[in-house]
């Protein structure tokens, strides 16, 4: 009964206890946070294919759904071997990590003095991984029911290695060239969000459109799918964010806050503007200004107070909102939107920060108008290097291997002729 109870107390205490290893201290706590954090943020990829999965035509919905989860093998492989090295490896000349941890050697039990000195880094690896796995999976939105397996599965990992990684060692790596500027981007605004937009925007444009794109209806096949994939994202992102304070303590508390309140705001935002032109409050519609909210606040989440959380959630569903309906009028085809939600948003989210923020730098509203500029500096950057470097890409392997399928497969649907599958039996 003694020993019992003293292996009982022992582990009810593990959480609280730490523990010396190489050059920092591993805090139970903060730990125990970030591996939730790390599951949390690997859920949103799942939650992503739902959320495209039911946008899409009842013919490609497996399709859609397949080309979130591939992201988890693909990119998880990609991240191990040699993508964790590059975005926070040794810095070489400001632009890119080195190649000593490939294959993650010498990423082990230790805390990283510069990145996460209470957590080892083993950990910090792999929830960084999630974000290096949902931030190419975005890009799909842009895609669905027109592209090559094949060529989204060679896509994801060039695009990861030439565009994701050096973007992330430039804002995240310890040496990164708008690190050392100043530039802020809490969990990913700029890192995830304005890359994974603008990026969505260029394959648009060399995918080109969906055969009868603006010429006939094409409607969602599973809305309740939809609303579950949002959910799943909503509930995630609390990871996303709050983990991104790498501590379970008052910042985490802060982004986790602002997070919910500007994902709440900006769907309703969303609703409002809608139904002044609609006369109807729709589910995507609540759906989709959720999810501009989430992405609007990640830059800013730890660096705002809940003021500045409702006013960054209460404009991106309006700019969101508009940036979707813009794409009609200019004709090209981001199907799912994302670019309208989370490359505008990413770039508001991004550039609020710099109005707004109080924790850790002062916006332009709060008397500096540097930070701003640093945010407009950090922006623009990536939006050139990212639309640039997937326009090449992409047109590289159209003329390689081909980006479309052939139309008849359009036609009949990507499940049955990619994936010999059926989402549904009618």
């Amino acid at each position: 009964m003694t020993i019992k109870f003293i292996l009982t107390l022992v582990f009810l205490l593990l959480p609280s206890l730490s523990f010396a290893a190489g050059g920092g201290t591993v805090n139970g706590a903060d730990t125990a946070w970030l591996l939730v954090s790390t599951a949390l943020v690997m859920l949103m990829t799942p939650g992503l294919a739902f959320f495209y999965g039911g946008m899409v035509r009842s013919r490609n919905v497996l399709n859609a759904v397949m080309m979130s989860l591939i992201a988890l093998g693909v990119i998880t492989i990609q991240w191990v071997v040699i993508g964790y090295s590059l975005a926070f490896g040794p810095d070489v000349g400001h632009v890119i990590g080195g190649l000593n941890h490939l294959f993650l050697r010498g990423v082990g039990m230790e805390p990283s003095p510069v990145y996460a000195p209470t957590v080892p880094q083993l950990a910090f690896m792999a929830f960084q991984m999630m974000f290096a796995i949902i931030t190419p999976a975005l890009i799909s939105g842009a895609l669905v029911e027109r592209m090559k397996f094949s060529a989204y599965v060679v896509f994801l990992l060039l695009w990861s290695t030439l565009v994701y990684d050096p973007i992330c060692h430039w804002v995240w790596g310890y040496g990164g060239w708008l690190a050392r500027l100043g530039a802020l981007d809490f969990a990913g605004g700029t890192v995830v969000h304005i890359n994974a937009g603008i990026s969505a925007l260029a394959a648009a444009l060399v995918l080109g459109k969906r055969k009868g794109f603006l010429r006939e209806p094409i409607m969602p096949n599973n809305v309740v799918l939809t609303a579950i994939g949002a959910g799943l994202l909503w509930f995630g992102w609390f990871g996303f964010n709050a983990g991104s304070a790498l501590t379970s303590g008052k910042l985490s508390a802060l982004a986790f806050v602002n997070t919910h309140v500007a994902a709440a705001t900006a769907a309703l935002s969303w609703l409002v503007i809608e139904y002044i032109q609609h006369g109807k409050a729709s589910t995507i519609g609540f759906c989709s200004g959720l999810v501009a909210g989430l992405v609007a606040i990640t830059p800013a989440a730890g660096f705002v107070n809940v003021l500045g959380a409702l006013f960054i959630g209460a404009t991106v569903g309006v700019i969101c909102y508009g940036a979707v309906v813009m794409k009609v009028k200019f004709g090209y085809d981001d199907s799912l939107d994302a670019f309208g939600v989370h490359g505008v948003g990413g770039l508001w989210g991004a550039l609020a920060t710099g109005l707004v923020a109080v924790v850790g730098a002062r916006g332009l509203f709060t008397g500096s108008a540097i930070q701003f500029g640093k945010q407009v500096l950090a922006s623009g950057v990536t939006i050139v290097y990212a639309f640039v470097l997937t326009y090449v890409i992409l047109k590289i392997l159209d003329a390689v291997i081909g980006l479309r399928v052939e139309p008849e497969v359009e036609q009949t649907g990507l499940d049955l002729e990619l994936h010999g599958e059926e989402g549904y039996k009618i």
